[in-house]
């Protein structure tokens, strides 16, 4: 009875480690060794010689097993037009692997720093005979911004903690000097100018029908003696925003400008598929 117990236990391992074997050979060849590189990221060991933690597994992705990478491809491009918004991203391309062994074996020895970057979490492979092409990349986030009238008051609370001490801007030294408070006007001024910009792709004080912030702020209906704007692209934050002008002579100094009374600001998204591409206006005037 012992004899047949065994042999049962022995047999049913058979079947499990056949039935093992058989769901492996199911994937195709790039899927495999997405499989085996996110093995390899479980537990790389040295890498370049230093031993690097483990890191988690990368998500395949279709638009990343789909875009051809050749000389002067422009990745991050080439991926947004397969509908793939990418933070960042590399390509790997490995000749004369005859077989996923021969690939992984390629990859781990010549390119495992770039296998195990932390800062990507997706992946795709393309086999095309002794050919593997690997890519991997990092989305971009999506924004988390709060409704704009918001962000312009988290913007006018920023630039007055600013304000509340001395800063050099540039090689100028700037005294404390008190906050700005907010008005509406100059947030609609602020915010059809970041709209415009966003809308019509492009970056400048000048607007498309040619007015600058003096008669935006008119057309909003604000009547000013001293009128001055600062604008940055690509922030995704009101605090980044501010911190970019902060650390810009120029549009400090119209943070820290002591005969400004009053302020507006206002974001807006660009139209085209870059998610990250946020255009902030921020409009200052004494009435």
């Amino acid at each position: 009875m012992l004899w047949m117990h065994v042999h049962f236990f022995l047999f049913r391992s058979a079947l499990l480690a056949c039935a093992a074997t058989t769901a492996h050979a199911a994937l195709s060849p790039p899927e495999q060794l997405i499989s085996q590189i996110n093995a390899y990221r479980a537990a790389p060991g040295p890498c370049e010689g230093r031993l690097l933690a483990a890191m988690p597994p990368l998500t395949a992705h279709t638009a990343l097993s789909t875009v051809r990478v050749g000389t002067g491809t422009f990745l991050e491009s080439s991926l947004e037009r397969l509908g793939y918004d990418a933070e960042r991203a590399d390509a790997i391309l490995i000749s004369g692997a005859e077989n996923l062994q021969e690939a992984i074996d390629i990859l781990r020895q010549r390119h495992c720093a770039t296998l195990l970057r932390a800062e990507f979490s997706a992946i795709g492979v393309l086999r095309q005979a002794e050919h593997w092409q690997v890519v991997l990349a990092q989305p971009i986030a999506p924004l988390a911004l709060a409704p704009w009238p918001t962000a312009g008051q988290e913007i006018l609370a920023a630039v007055n903690l600013a304000r509340a001490g001395g800063r050099t801007c540039g090689e100028r030294w700037f005294p404390a000097v008190g906050p700005l408070t907010w008005d509406g006007r100059l947030g609609e001024a602020a915010l059809a100018h970041s709209q415009d910009m966003a809308a019509q792709r492009y970056f400048a004080h000048r607007g498309k029908d040619g007015s600058m912030v003096g008669a935006r702020a008119l057309r909003a209906g604000y009547r000013w003696k001293l009128v001055g704007e600062n604008i940055a692209v690509g922030q995704t934050t009101p605090a980044e925003a501010v911190a970019g002008w902060l650390s810009s002579p120029g549009h400090c100094a119209n943070i820290m400008q002591p005969a400004f009374r009053e302020m507006g600001g206002a974001y807006a998204v660009r139209t085209d598929r870059r998610p990250n591409r946020v255009v902030w206006t921020q409009v200052f005037a004494a009435p």
